[in-house]
């Protein structure tokens, strides 16, 4: 029997709005019953909304992924922004950080955070504004991240903000909700997995859909019969959604996700890997899948 009953993928967004198409919710229960959309409450989801369906709705028994990244490279230089004098020591002290900085900003935006004079040098913004210590390329990654690149991904700095495949905005609008979450649910590595009760971790929804047999660089599904023959893999083995046509990628990949979390769980490598040490989990987190 699974450790949990209910699995959540959440495509998460950081586009400036009260509401983001870019957010999909998706669920599934354990067994391999098909994944589902939860309707927002609105023509689409916004932040606050995610936080408080979390908060107020969520099974006690759910493992939930969220694809952002939770914290900012800190190993590869001692700190998320060497020099800056009030740089945190931790990721919760990140989070709590952004969300003094943007405590006014509305939608659980992060726009202020990032042209703070102090941080802005580490971020590639729009308008060829890189930041001195961005530190050019791909910019620093954490060391999830360079395991990621292992695993044969293409992972991105949190400090870029620019370009399609760019996951900073995500991330920091991400902490916000991670702040306010406080201690209602444990996200793991950062806490240690409980015995029971729910859990969020991070995921890239690019390992559920290359685990699907998608190729590297072509895991967006964008039909419904895409989306079902990835579910029918072994790697997922879930029944079908209904219908046929067009999907919204986003939707997608919170569906399938959903599915793949159900069948990975409970792998106990996942949960260990042999590069997160008690600093890194303190300080960068990890991606669940990654090993």
């Amino acid at each position: 029997m699974s450790r949990f009953g209910h699995f959540v993928a959440i495509d998460w967004s950081g586009a400036v709005g009260a509401t983001q198409r870019g957010i999909a919710v998706a669920t599934c229960a354990a067994g391999d019953v098909a994944p589902r959309l939860v309707p927002p409450p609105e023509r689409y989801w916004s932040r606050s909304a995610v936080l408080d369906w979390l908060t107020l709705t969520l099974p006690d028994d759910s493992l939930v992924g969220f694809d952002l990244g939770p914290a900012l490279p800190f190993v590869d230089q001692g700190a998320y922004f060497p020099g800056w004098e009030a740089s945190p020591a931790d990721a919760r002290a990140l989070w709590a950080l952004v969300e003094r900085l943007c405590a006014d900003e509305p939608h659980l935006a992060a726009s202020r955070f990032v042209d703070h004079p102090d941080a802005a040098p580490h971020f590639r913004r729009h308008g060829g504004r890189e930041g001195a210590a961005f530190g050019g390329g791909r910019g620093r990654l954490r060391i999830t991240e360079v395991a990621q690149q292992a695993q044969g991904l293409n992972p991105y700095s949190n400090f870029n903000l620019v370009g399609a495949a760019q996951v900073g905005k995500s991330s920091l609008t991400g902490m916000r909700l991670l702040h306010r979450l406080g201690d209602r649910l444990p996200v793991w590595p950062f806490d240690p997995l409980p015995a029971s009760g729910s859990v969020v971790v991070e995921i890239y929804t690019s390992l559920a859909a290359i685990a699907a047999g998608r190729a590297r660089g072509r895991s967006k599904m964008r039909t419904i019969a895409e989306l079902n023959a990835a579910l029918a893999t072994p790697a997922i083995a879930s029944a079908p959604v209904a219908g046929f046509g067009a999907i919204d990628d986003h939707a997608s990949d919170a569906l399938l996700t959903a599915a793949w979390l159900r069948r990975h769980a409970d792998l106990g490598d996942l949960w260990t890997p042999l590069a997160l040490t008690p600093a890194i989990a303190r300080t960068e987190g990890w991606t669940f899948g990654v090993v």
